[in-house]
């Protein structure tokens, strides 16, 4: 049954139209593939086979009833752990959570299950998604299935390793300041980031509430869009999700993508933001936004070079705003209510003792240099210095994306200033750390639906990435541009060396 795996949405469901094969071989299949190879990658936490049997069941009984199958019927999706599946762990690859069990089903969770998805397991992340390179889980460092010896990216390195790799056909991830777009870029694959507030955050654990936002990873344009369709939508348990896109039943994104390259591009103008073309960025990664430019104008494109002055504030803006956020939300974790409570020596002799004991045996050296620096831009005297100031460049950050939205449709930059390094290559140098999301901080500050696509070969052979911006609810142009250069090249073909092995 290794067949079945590395195949697309389309062509898994159409071999369960035809009845060639059921959605328990589907299954089985995947997870013999993770038990091949999840042993080196170490891209799950946690496997959730007893409930993806039950629902490969619930389809293979649609099937022999001849019912009409639902969108994502026997497909095998992991799920980021940060986002609860009801009975499952939900850890953020944190100690202070390592025992929680999630009692209720984020929103996007109960989508998935309601569209067929087979859940095959929870995925390995940066604690509480503060990272860019899965090495601050708690629990284990996820590899890279292109070079086991280099990091998949973060924080959501975990899904994007198993779709990578072929273990799972799709995933979700969450994307605070690239966390989706950047991982997908090193593996090789296709992650977007939704307009904020297009997908529900309700059940997802909160970082930077401001800034996450859920969002799916596949190994295509098509299949995002697939994902895309099923987990959007207004959901009332969201006080930040957006009813206007949903009032007529919200847009189809895969359908809006059935037509020829050239047609897709009609009529767009393509902006290269030039600020991450130059010093920073490996040249070869320059070299292949260049040529991606020279795709979309031989579709038929205008291709013109813009300006975001602000964006050069978009790191130290983000570290301030991210932070802070993090500090008040992280604030919940203190051994009361639920997670990890420290209770042997001092911890007995006050309540403060007790969280003090708590939190520092539960949290990991990054989360705690985030809350520290959180909440020292929150404290009296420098809340207005640090905090409201970094708002305030928030705020011209998203006026020069409107100033250039009003001359292109979309912007392409490189998803990433490097392709992966090497593990525990940058574990002691914060800052270089911080640096690798530079390119796709700002749409996360502006709020605005982005994704990354495999766009060439770097050095040692690794996956290059292409990053699409586009305004606010154009979700379906990012992806008409991603699709009309996935059609009119191979990159998304190419293929990690235990995804080639099976194929």
């Amino acid at each position: 049954m290794s067949e079945l795996v590395g195949k697309s949405i389309s062509e898994l469901r159409k071999l369960l139209a035809e009845k060639s094969v059921s959605a328990k071989e589907i299954l089985t299949a995947h997870l013999t593939h993770v038990g091949r190879l999840d042993g080196d990658i170490k891209a799950f936490t946690c496997l959730t086979e007893e409930r993806a049997q039950k629902q490969a069941a619930r389809i293979d009984e649609k099937i022999a009833r001849g019912e009409e199958l639902p969108p994502l019927a026997g497909i095998p999706v992991a799920v980021k752990d940060n986002i609860c599946v009801a009975d499952y762990p939900t850890t953020c690859s944190s100690k202070i959570l390592e025992n929680f069990v999630a009692p209720y089903e984020a929103t996007v969770a109960e989508k998935l299950d309601a569209a067929g998805a087979l859940f095959i397991g929870k995925t390995n992340m940066d604690e509480f998604a503060m990272g860019s390179s899965t090495e601050n889980s708690a629990f284990k460092k996820t590899a890279n299935p292109w070079d086991l010896t280099r990091v998949p990216g973060g924080s959501s390195g975990g899904s994007t390793a198993a779709v990578a790799s072929g273990m799972a056909v799709l995933a979700l991830g969450s994307d605070t300041g690239g966390s989706i777009r950047q991982p997908a870029a090193f593996c090789g694959v296709s992650g977007m980031k939704p307009t904020y507030g297009m997908v529900s955050r309700f059940g997802l654990v909160a970082f930077a509430s401001s800034l996450d936002q859920i969002g799916p990873l596949a190994r295509s344009v098509e299949d995002t869009a697939i994902a895309l369709s099923v987990i959007a939508g207004y959901d009332k348990k969201d006080s930040t999700s957006i009813p206007e896109p949903f009032k007529n039943g919200g847009p189809n994104f895969e359908k809006a993508l059935a037509e020829s390259p050239d047609k897709l591009m009609k009529g767009l103008r393509v902006g290269v933001i030039s600020e991450l073309v130059g010093d920073g960025i490996e040249p070869e990664i320059v070299s292949s936004i260049r040529a991606a430019a020279s795709v979309f104008q031989s579709l038929g494109a205008e291709v013109i070079d813009v300006s975001l002055p602000n964006s050069k504030f978009a790191l130290p803006v983000y570290y301030l705003i991210a932070t802070a956020e993090a500090s008040a939300n992280l604030a919940r974790y203190d051994g009361v209510k639920y997670g990890l409570r420290v209770k042997e020596g001092a911890a007995q002799d006050s309540l403060l003792q007790m969280y003090t004991s708590t939190r520092a045996a539960g949290f990991g050296p990054e989360v705690k240099r985030r809350i520290m620096l959180g909440t020292y831009a929150l404290s009296s005297g420098y809340y207005d210095a640090y905090y409201k100031k970094a708002q305030q460049v928030r705020r011209l950050i998203k006026n020069d994306f409107d100033g250039v939205f009003e001359k292109v449709d979309v912007l392409i930059s490189p998803t990433s200033p490097t392709v992966a390094f090497k593990i525990g290559e940058k574990t002691d140098d914060p800052l270089s750390m911080y640096l690798s999301d530079i390119a796709t901080i700002p749409a996360n500050l502006a709020g605005l639906p982005g994704i990354s696509i495999p766009a060439g070969l770097g050095k040692d052979k690794l996956p290059i990435g292409l990053q699409i911006l586009g305004n606010a609810l154009s979700d379906q142009i990012v992806l008409r541009v991603a699709q009309a250069f996935q059609q009119s090249t191979d990159f998304h073909n190419r293929q990690c060396p235990g995804l080639a092995a099976v194929g």
